[in-house]
């Protein structure tokens, strides 16, 4: 069986200035950032939560930063409203290429944000409390070997209040368990909670659309061994769940991101569902699965942050 990386119970909710203590005795900055795209309903209340509880009532986080990714509704708006920094995802490092997907957004959150540490949350939980952001923020401030904190829940969905999403435990689990049974111990392995060191993450490339979680775990483990990744508890968590339309492109991209980093597909593989309408009709969705470089092969990035550019 494989070693499960550290598991950290969440039962008692770190102490938010206790917290604070120990960012002032390291000296450290703290970002938390959510990628949204149309979250208008959700994305207020978790900036206001942030912004009141752990930024003007106690001084643990330095900034809230919202990727907008061109969302059609009243997102940004509603994130600026209730105090976050907004950006559009096509305005961040125009001089690249452009990309597309929540990947693509959340390795443009690592130039725009501050922090040394940077902790992302999904914008479309409706449950949202401040211990999403101190229980990920707490390995990261009391062990100094801990560089990525993976968020883990319950998930009630359909009175179900266990287990991981559909792509999880149909596409994900089966991957890891084939193909990387060192990473068999991460609870939610596509969980959208988790934070980082900033040298840690800016060290690894990012996967555009929905095989960026994985391909996270993976590299990170790679680079920095298992032992530098601890989960940590977040108890439920309640979210707009995905029409079934939705979740096989996300499997696409889990697969072809795994079958990548395992060596058996090339880096050009095709990014297109094949699925069929009603009338039985081929119909062709497209699936992002380029990557972006790791963020210190940016120069604009290495000149930002005081970074040697790495060839």
């Amino acid at each position: 069986m494989a070693r499960i990386p550290r598991l950290l119970p969440g039962a008692s909710t770190p102490d938010a200035r206790a917290l604070a203590d120990a960012k002032a005795r390291l000296g450290t900055t703290i970002s938390v950032c959510l990628p949204a795209k149309d979250e208008e309903a959700t994305v207020g209340h978790i900036v206001a939560t942030v912004r009141r509880n752990l930024m003007e009532r106690i001084p643990l986080v330095d900034e809230v930063v919202v990727i907008d990714d061109g969302s059609t509704d009243g997102t940004a708006d509603a994130a600026a409203w209730e105090g976050a920094k907004v950006y559009v995802t096509a305005d961040v490092l125009p001089e690249v290429p452009p990309g597309s997907g929540k990947g693509n957004a959340l390795w443009g959150s690592l130039f725009v944000t501050e922090g040394e540490l940077i902790c992302w949350v999904d914008a479309d939980i409706r449950n949202f409390r401040t211990h999403f952001v101190k229980s990920l923020l707490e390995p990261l401030l009391m062990d100094p070997t801990a560089g990525f904190v993976k968020g883990y829940y319950r998930r009630p969905f359909l009175g179900v209040p266990t287990g991981g999403g559909r792509v999880t435990e149909l596409m994900a689990r089966p991957l890891l368990s084939t193909l990387f049974p060192h990473l068999t111990g991460i609870v939610q392995p596509l969980a959208g909670e988790y934070a980082g060191r900033r040298s840690v993450l800016e060290a690894v490339p990012f996967v555009e659309g929905w095989g960026v979680e994985l391909a996270l775990l993976i590299d990170i483990a790679a680079k920095f061994g298992v032992d530098a990744i601890a989960q940590r508890d977040l108890r439920a968590r309640e979210h707009r769940n995905r029409p079934l339309a939705e979740l096989g492109p996300q499997a696409m991209a889990v697969l072809v991101t795994a079958l990548r980093r395992a060596g058996i597909a090339p880096s050009e593989i095709g990014g297109t569902l094949v699925r069929y309408d009603d009338s039985h009709e081929q119909v062709l969705v497209p699936v992002e699965v380029r990557e972006r470089p790791p963020m210190i092969e940016i120069p604009a990035y290495c000149t930002k942050f005081g970074r040697v550019l790495s060839a």
